[in-house]
């Protein structure tokens, strides 16, 4: 997944400053840098093995989000507001594997594009939109997981246009076209010239370190301390429940009732956080319903239906505690991975704009931005790990009959 200037470099095209004019379409931009076309140095074996490593990406890629977005189709199970951000992220990533990634392996090994300016444009837009919105989709995950954990009750209440996750997906969308397109559509036209020789493909802004920065700054830096906040504020959380002994007695308004307030609490259900990454209602065991105890609290003791409503609510909060512990592992895995494989590419294409690409080795940056490629294809696997009901719904596609057999073999705890 690339953000800026992931086509201004190859294996071997190296980008050294050059005081020549160039041919532009806008006409030259006199006294800039840009990149010298060169043919790749390495030998036939090793471009074929690179070949092989980048269509086997690509594929992976592909065939990962796909079965995240059959999954959500298929398996009624996953249709809840937070997975909701899950298949948004996976669009993006698909649409890196599916359209970016095979159209920059020929450029990558040859050093030369040969598809066009046209779709040399078509492909940077791509390029940049999907990227961003895979970011962005990461800090809606994050923050969805943040409510649903620290503020829980008013989570569950939202209601109108603002709790519709199809308006945030909508709006991830939006706010990634706008922070690169207009730039790569329109840089040119209002420079009065283009850096872009005949035969390369990049942004015309590749070179800008203030631009770099201030995108940059909106694409990885905010999302990070935003997700950084997130989870810290999720374990915090846990922690404070932790040291309370996870226990919320039933309060109770005199000597000889039971709360109506605590008994319609055990009435609500669990809240979403509680139910988001437990095992699919096939394969869950069913709960005791406290209906019938709050329906009368005259027809029994009023000690032993208050011990019942503690044991009750008391049970219900560890298994949120615990459902909660795994809603923050996994948003700390998936947030560990976003930093690992964009830290490096950010950092050295600032460090690059900077210098004008005279201080970055171009297979160094090259490696750099194939690593954000690397995020998109390992997000698909990050689900599986952490969430039970990815799990039910791959092995649902996968494995029809293992899963068949799991059910059949499957006795409810009493």
């Amino acid at each position: 997944m690339q953000v800026s200037s992931w086509t201004e470099l190859t294996w071997m095209p190296n980008v050294h400053n050059s005081t020549a004019e160039t041919p532009c379409m806008m006409g030259p931009c006199n006294g800039t840098s840009s990149p010298e076309t060169s043919t790749p140095q390495f030998s036939l074996g090793v471009l074929v093995l690179l070949a092989l490593l980048m269509v086997l990406l690509a594929l992976v890629t592909i065939l990962g989000n796909v079965l995240v977005i059959l999954a959500f189709i298929l398996d009624r199970n996953l249709r809840h507001r937070s997975n909701y951000f899950f298949l948004n992220l996976a669009i993006s990533d698909f649409a890196v594997g599916v359209f970016c990634m095979p159209l920059y392996i020929p450029y990558a090994l040859t050093g030369t594009w040969h598809l066009g300016r046209g779709l040399c444009k078509l492909w940077l837009l791509m390029d940049y939109l999907v990227c961003s919105a895979s970011v962005f989709n990461i800090v809606l995950i994050s923050y969805d997981r943040f409510l649903s954990v620290t503020k829980a009750v008013s989570y569950r209440a939202q209601q109108g246009m603002m709790s519709n996750p199809v308006v945030k997906m909508v709006a991830i969308w939006v706010f990634a076209f706008l922070l690169y397109s207009p730039a790569v559509l329109l840089w040119e036209y209002v420079s009065g010239c283009s850096m872009v020789e005949e035969g390369q493909c990049y942004a015309e802004f590749f070179n800008n370190w203030y631009f770099l920065l201030c995108a940059s700054t909106l694409e990885f830096f905010v999302p990070l301390i935003s997700v950084t906040y997130f989870n810290v504020s999720i374990f915090h959380n846990i922690q404070r429940r932790q040291r309370r002994g996870s226990i919320q007695h039933c309060e109770s308004p005199g000597s000889s009732n039971v709360s109506w307030r605590s008994c319609f609490m055990l009435r609500q259900g669990p809240s979403l956080s509680d139910t988001e990454d437990s095992v699919s209602s096939a394969m869950r065991s069913p709960r005791p319903s406290l209906v019938s105890d709050c329906t009368s609290p005259t027809t029994t003791g009023p000690v032993a239906v208050k011990r019942d409503f503690s044991a009750s609510f008391r049970a219900n909060s560890q298994s949120r505690l615990q459902r909660d512990k795994k809603i923050a592992k996994s948003l700390a895995i998936i947030v560990c991975i976003f930093a690992i494989c964009w830290a490096p590419y950010t950092l050295l294409m600032i460090i690059r704009g900077a210098c004008q690409g005279t201080c970055v080795h171009p297979i160094l940056y090259e490696i750099t931005f194939w690593l954000l490629w690397i995020n998109s294809s390992l997000n698909p696997f990050l689900y599986p790990l952490c969430h039970m009901r990815f799990q039910m719904a791959f092995m649902k596609i996968l494995c029809p009959k293992k899963l068949a057999t799991l059910r059949s073999n499957y006795t409810p705890s009493v």
